[in-house]
């Protein structure tokens, strides 16, 4: 009975151990099984971050694929550029040198004018020199034959009055010569502006350089009224003329309020227009 009781006693603690032991293991099992569920968990969610950055990197090649292209498309665009300003720098090189050949010439076309321009000046000095000269002798011919007024003066008196004083004067009388009362009075040129009450009296001299002929002209001018009464209300403009006066003799002109009109080449002038005009509009 002793031995029975034994056996039956170890019988249960084996029983009991295996009980323990299985116990033990299902709580370890269960523990495992939770463990490998959030392996299972952590796994899925890993893959799905994979997946994403497989989405990702796929994203970032195209991209990087997309700048490859775009930098090889800037490549050839440099390329092309490249090729382009050497051509342009070529071209600028043939340009400047181009450039300098005009300067070149231009620097010889300069001197030429100058020497040109240097020609044209002694030209134009020895023509003026031969103009005066031919005046002077046409005004001394012109003076033997008594021809100066008509040939010279005359001609060109509306033009000249029209240029210097705006009008055309409606009357011109050409050696005019008016007697009264047994003493005469002779005008080389009268041009009238009736509409303006305006008289031009030219005198004409061939040696105009003596200064009593100028008094003897402003002496003139005031017997105007006197031997033409109808101009009594007109304004008597002083002109005198010559092939050419010399500049003192012009001053005095000027001081004395008369106009200077002078043969410069084929035209007549009044070289002291300006000064006479403002001494007058001065006076007023």
């Amino acid at each position: 009975m002793a031995v029975l009781k034994e056996r039956v006693d170890r019988l249960e603690e084996a029983l009991m151990r295996l009980v323990y032991v299985q116990q033990k293991t299902e709580i370890e099992i269960q523990s495992l099984k939770e463990e490998m569920k959030a392996f299972k968990e952590e796994m899925r969610m890993f893959k799905d971050e994979m997946l994403a950055f497989k989405d990702e990197m796929k994203a970032f090649k195209d991209e990087m694929k997309a700048f490859k292209d775009e930098m090889k498309a800037f490549k050839d665009e440099m390329l092309a550029f490249k090729d382009e300003m050497r051509a342009f720098k070529d071209e600028m090189r043939v340009f400047k040198d181009e450039m300098l050949a005009f300067k070149d010439e231009m620097r010889v076309f300069k001197d030429e004018m100058k020497a040109f321009k240097d020609e044209m000046l002694d030209f134009k000095e020895w023509s003026k020199r031969n103009i005066e000269n031919l005046n002077r002798q046409w005004g001394n011919l012109a003076n033997k034959l008594g021809t100066l007024v008509e040939d010279i003066f005359a001609p060109s008196i509306d033009m000249a009055l029209e240029k210097y004083f705006g009008r055309r004067p409606s009357i011109v009388d050409v050696k005019k010569l008016v007697r009264k009362d047994g003493k005469s009075l002779e005008l080389d040129i009268l041009a009238l502006c009736p509409e303006e009450r305006r008289a031009f009296v030219v005198e004409v001299k061939a040696d105009p350089d003596r200064v009593d002929y100028i008094d003897l002209f402003l002496k003139k001018l005031e017997e105007i009224p006197v031997f033409l009464p109808e101009l009594a209300a007109y304004t008597m403009v002083g002109i005198y003329a010559a092939l050419n006066i010399r500049e003192e003799t012009v001053r005095l002109l000027t001081r004395k309020g008369l106009y200077a009109m002078v043969v410069r080449g084929d035209i007549v002038e009044i070289i002291n227009f300006n000064q006479v005009a403002e001494r007058k509009n001065f006076g007023k």
